[in-house]
């Protein structure tokens, strides 16, 4: 079975868009492309009843074959790695059961298989998790609301570095903040395979302006294209300086 690169585009964000279209068709849009949209929603540590605006967490999550998650400030750290886990199991399992259904036919699923088969193919799914490749697009929310909150999503940004890069596959993570100073998200760490070098660049991210969420996931769905047209282009290089060895 084919491990391949399982992409997420992982959403930091405390409230809901204000401009553009609706994230919810662009998160679908990503889906469609092979991207899964997890979103997690910060609320501060002395609220007691959710934002409104945090249905639109769970309609993009869900839009875009995602994992969605409200959190407390203080807690954000531990459940940016168990969204990124919870989505690569969930993408997996989807892979998973759309071969078995070629398989077994149509009428059956997983729930059919007896359960020592199904604790087999679980297996499975596990150990893919910890050997595919990886590719996560984080966007962070730097509207006005947020200013107090991006030191906490640094320090969850490099505790996920650390704890996914003790996986057999490879990662690659970037980083986009949104809105960007004319653009509607600005690069602010490129794709590299460890986050802890965010530290020199998170102090110079400025919040403030408006949450164009719609058009920032439209625009990191074109980050993953760019990406894979330079890996082409690198693999050429790498296969021609073999050639030239040879």
């Amino acid at each position: 079975m084919k491990k391949g690169t399982l992409k997420q585009i992982l959403l930091i964000t405390d409230g809901c868009s204000n401009k553009g279209e609706n994230p919810a068709a662009t998160a679908a849009l990503a889906y469609q492309q092979g991207i899964s949209v997890n979103v997690i929603g910060i609320m501060e540590d002395d609220q007691t009843e959710q934002p409104e605006g945090f249905q639109e967490v769970e309609e993009i999550a869900m839009s875009g074959g995602g994992v969605s998650q409200i959190v407390y400030k203080q807690s954000l750290s531990q459940t940016v790695q168990t969204v990124t886990q919870q989505a690569m199991t969930q993408t997996i399992q989807g892979f998973v059961n759309k071969e078995l259904k070629q398989i077994l036919g149509s009428e059956q699923s997983m729930e059919d298989i007896e359960p020592e088969k199904r604790g087999e193919i679980m297996e499975v799914v596990e150990d893919m998790g910890e050997t595919c490749d990886l590719e996560v697009l984080v966007m962070v929310d730097t509207s006005a609301s947020m200013h107090n909150k991006l030191p906490t999503v640094k320090e969850a940004l490099i505790d996920l570095s650390v704890s996914l890069n003790a996986r057999i596959g490879r990662n690659r993570f970037c980083i986009y903040s949104f809105p960007g100073r004319r653009t509607e998200i600005q690069k602010v760490f490129d794709w590299s395979p460890k986050l802890d070098s965010i530290s020199t660049v998170f102090p110079k991210l400025t919040s403030g302006g408006i949450t164009p969420t719609g058009p920032a996931i439209r625009e990191a769905i074109y980050q993953f294209s760019r990406k894979s047209v330079l890996r082409s282009f690198e693999d050429e290089d790498e296969q021609g300086t073999e050639e030239a060895w040879n």
